[in-house]
């Protein structure tokens, strides 16, 4: 008969590996005594009965966790989730090993199996962007995923990412909001790599403009690389279109996008937002406010992903074993969105009294 595992004990009581150790070694923590009784039910349930030896080190705890990233120690884009995890480490007297593998995977395993031998009290998992962890990554049940995914089918691992898909419909709503209806995407390139944010952003977007009862026109929906260039070419594509089909705003899939965008803007002496309004996504620092005009975008959860990741990882919040915690996108709200030019804006109140019409002569008397 196969031993019982403290991992099944996780996945009975619907808590992370680290809250049943804390428990059931009687490390003080702020974990809920509805949580203790749940775990130390549970551990019954299973029969699960902890090594002597173990439980020996385990008290001997050594005050670490490590951190193992892609490449969010070595860009400037996403370094608030370290600075999250670290703050949270720190006031718990804690020290972080931090290992950036370069997205090298024998680099990974080995920093896996390095962290591990040096016996930390937890490890975090971080990606750059949002996406799902392979299935081929050997990481030790109870690790928490930062910005980032388990495979489906994949169990045990309680993960935190931005919730991409409500950022989406958050960026568009603030376009329709401001009276928009030509809105476009401007989407990062489509390729096998293409990032799990990228469709999560486009059915946000989506979704919104289906609400407004807004028709989706693939024309607004473009691609480019993403940089400042791909932005840039892609816009141009849009500024193209015949005038009754070009967009009166643009929704850019993240802030270097949108400074390309700003650049074939003013390279065709439009204005923003006289002319076009534009938002982005991530407000990166020392890029989005720096815009001229400051660039309204939508904002990537980056330090407070990595204060719940290292929190759930020393048992401080309640993570759950399986489960996949969705952080807000909040709208920054800067200088770059306003009404339609004034001749599209007329244009827009008819249609839309028009689609009200519609609407109200196809809803049946009561």
């Amino acid at each position: 008969m196969a031993r019982v595992r403290i991992s099944d004990v996780a996945a009975a009581a619907g808590v992370s590996v680290t809250t049943v150790s804390l428990v059931l070694n009687d490390v003080e923590s702020r974990i809920s005594q509805e949580t203790r009784d749940r775990v130390r039910a549970a551990a019954t349930a299973v029969g699960y009965e902890p090594s002597a030896l173990a439980r020996g080190l385990r008290r001997q705890r050594t005050k670490t966790v490590g951190l193992i990233s892609d490449q969010i120690a070595t860009t400037p884009f996403a370094g608030r989730m370290l600075a999250g995890a670290q703050d949270v480490a720190r006031a718990n007297e804690h020290l972080v090993f931090l290992v950036d593998t370069g997205s090298d995977t024998e680099v990974e395993e080995a920093a896996i199996r390095a962290l591990t031998a040096q016996q930390v009290d937890a490890l975090i998992y971080a990606a750059m962007w949002h996406r799902v962890v392979s299935a081929d990554v050997s990481l030790p049940a109870g690790t928490v995923l930062l910005d980032c995914r388990p495979a489906d089918g994949v169990v045990g691992f309680p993960s935190v990412v931005p919730d991409d898909r409500e950022g989406g419909a958050a960026a568009t709503r603030e376009l329709v909001a401001a009276g928009h209806t030509r809105i476009a995407y401007i989407d990062t390139a489509e390729a096998a790599t293409r990032p799990l944010a990228a469709d999560l952003r486009l059915q946000g977007y989506r979704a919104v403009l289906a609400e407004a009862g807004i028709a989706i026109d693939d024309r607004l929906h473009v691609h480019g690389e993403t940089s400042h260039r791909g932005g840039r070419e892609a816009a141009d594509r849009l500024l193209d279109l015949p005038e009754h089909h070009r967009p009166t705003a643009m929704f850019c899939f993240n802030d270097r996008m949108a400074t390309g965008a700003y650049t074939a803007i003013h390279a065709r002496a439009l204005q923003i937002p006289g002319d076009i309004s534009i938002i982005g996504y991530d407000d990166q620092q020392f890029i989005a406010a720096e815009q001229d005009p400051p660039l309204t975008t939508i904002a990537l959860p980056h330090y407070e992903m990595g204060r719940w990741a290292m929190e759930v990882a020393l048992g401080i919040r309640e993570g759950g074993v399986d489960a996949v915690h969705q952080m807000e996108c909040p709208v920054i709200r800067r200088d770059s969105v306003g009404p339609p030019p004034a001749h599209v804006g007329k244009q827009n109140r008819r249609r839309t009294s028009q689609h009200t019409e519609r609407s109200l002569s196809a809803t049946p008397d009561r």
